[in-house]
């Protein structure tokens, strides 16, 4: 069985998978990821990325969904490929 990771959504692959395991932010930021369907324990898809440091695209259920990068570097998930 392979070894699970914990990293940053912007250090993800494109294509990789992963569960959301902590985000690093406040109330605000924690609720407006909400709204977009992230939340810890929810299962995601690293769609694309921007180049220097653009949005990154994410599949959350039968949803995409762009996060800003800075934002993308505060969701830790652990990848489950």
């Amino acid at each position: 069985m392979a070894e699970d990771r914990e990293m940053a959504l912007t250090a993800m692959e494109t294509g990789q998978t992963g569960k959301v395991v902590q985000i690093q932010g406040g109330r605000g930021m924690i609720g407006r990821l909400e709204v977009l369907g992230i939340r810890i324990g929810r299962e995601l898809r690293k769609v694309s990325s921007q180049f220097m440091r653009g949005p990154v695209v994410l599949e959350v259920g039968n949803t995409q969904v762009a996060v800003g990068f800075g934002m993308a570097g505060k969701i830790l998930v652990e990848v489950t490929e």
